[in-house]
């Protein structure tokens, strides 16, 4: 009020501190404005010199329109296709889209310690590991099912099947598998969860039909703990996706429609996990060729014998063993240890082992190891005793001549009232050799 009625406004300015260019600015803004005038107003430039044009800010929204679930990474990889490697800043694209209402924050949420599995395989090229799942169903228009099966590679994120399939069975899920083996070749393992028809919950160290014909095939098994998706989540990431793009237009059975979204996802879609570049820039065919599914397995050294079709039992001693249905056609080796017992091996699977005083076969069972209590041992914080130590055996033993070589197979539960572990074990190290190429019935 004293600037209003001040007869010396520069002995006023000087009273406070301040110049006279400041006061003259307070006063004008207090007579324009009243009380509310003399609030904080905002540092930020009205114009800026490099401010992106409205040509520039309607292409990028354009492109956000025809691709509405990508991010603005993937929109800015796209226009610098289209301009020859010249865009503006990630952060302007995401300014932009912010501002037209095309984007939408995510929600985080923590994550949660857990466990690995023990064999800790990592695709470290092409074909070293594929996963698979089967998308969860939807409903089309008509009132179908829809629940598609995918295949992808883990290294390059090649998207290798995504199949409209008639249903679940071993069969129609096996005729896949072949079409994508003749087509890309083995590859050196197959991750999977433990649902069917990937694994059997009552199986011998969670083997089905589907999964032993892998292993003959000279395919390691790879798998994820039950009700832990977050094991396979790269692929469940790309479900994600599905559900976006295809299951929220209730697509139905529509093959084309799937096969024209997986070339898109190959070879259009910018992948932040592999710098930004399409799966088909990374992906090779398997060095591994298919050459059908072989009469017997190669065991070397080893004695065989051949698993009965209707009984799963083999005959060793003047006794039948039981073994497992689901090898029923195939051969297995044995190889006796030191000690008299018979080890008993699927392709490069240890199964378990065959008392002979007795003729009882014990599948081989990994008790699991929690890391915590480990480390807590070796570090002299936990005493070790003889029921934890029994718990963390794990086989060491050396295979005898002619035995596949061994790895550390992955954490399992224990055995169910029937003697056998609700979860698999992962397949130990080499193959098996194949002989003949033809195709018993499974």
């Amino acid at each position: 009020m004293k600037a209003m009625e001040c007869l010396n406004f520069a002995e006023l300015c000087r009273e406070y501190g301040i110049s006279r260019k400041t006061g003259y600015k307070w006063r004008d803004r207090f007579r324009e404005h009243g009380k509310a005038g003399m609030e904080e107003e905002s540092r930020r430039p009205r114009h800026h010199s490099r401010e992106l044009g409205e040509v520039v800010t309607c292409e990028i929204v354009r492109l956000k329109e025809a691709h509405r679930h990508w991010g603005p990474r993937k929109i800015r990889v796209l226009y610098k296709r289209k301009h020859h490697g010249q865009a503006p800043a990630e952060s302007s694209f995401k300014r932009v889209l912010e501002r037209a209402g095309l984007t939408r924050k995510r929600r985080k949420r923590q994550a949660k310690q857990c466990g690995r599995l023990a064999t800790g395989r990592k695709a470290e090229a092409p074909n070293d590991v594929w996963t698979v799942d089967f998308k969860g169903w939807w409903l089309d228009p008509g009132g179908s099912r829809v629940e598609p099966l995918t295949v992808r590679d883990e290294h390059s994120r090649m998207l290798l099947e995504m199949r409209a399939v008639a249903n679940a069975r071993t069969e129609t899920v096996r005729a896949c598998f072949e079409r994508l083996f003749k087509a890309h070749g083995l590859p050196g393992a197959i991750r999977s969860d433990n649902g069917p028809p990937f694994a059997s919950s009552n199986g011998l160290l969670g083997l089905s039909r589907l999964s032993a014909w892998w292993l003959a095939l000279g395919i390691d098994l790879e798998r994820g703990r039950p009700g832990c998706p977050q094991d396979n989540g790269a692929h469940e990431r790309m479900h994600l996706d599905v559900r976006r793009e295809l299951q929220a237009g209730r697509i139905g059975r529509d093959q084309d429609a799937f096969d024209l979204w997986r070339r898109q996802y190959n070879t259009e879609r910018p992948h932040e996990a592999i710098g930004m570049a399409t799966p088909a820039e990374l992906y090779r065919p398997s060095e591994r060729p298919y050459e059908g599914t072989p009469d017997e397995l190669d065991y070397g050294k080893m004695d065989t014998r051949r698993v009965m079709r209707r009984t799963g039992t083999i005959r060793y001693g003047g006794a039948r063993i039981p073994i497992s249905g689901t090898l029923g056609g195939w051969n297995v080796g044995l190889a006796p240890r030191n000690d008299g017992q018979i080890e008993v091996y699927f392709s490069n699977l240890l199964l378990g082992l065959i008392d002979p005083h007795t003729c009882a076969f014990v599948p081989s069972i990994t008790s699991e190891v929690h890391r915590s209590s480990a480390q807590k041992q070796a570090t002299g914080q936990e005493p070790g005793n003889r029921k934890t130590e029994k718990k963390r055996k794990i086989r060491k033993n050396s295979a005898p001549a002619g035995a596949p070589a061994l790895r550390a197979g992955l954490a399992c539960e224990k055995p169910d009232a029937s003697g056998f572990s609700s979860n698999p074990i992962a397949p130990l190290g080499g193959s098996a050799s194949r002989a003949t190429s033809s195709q018993p019935n499974l």
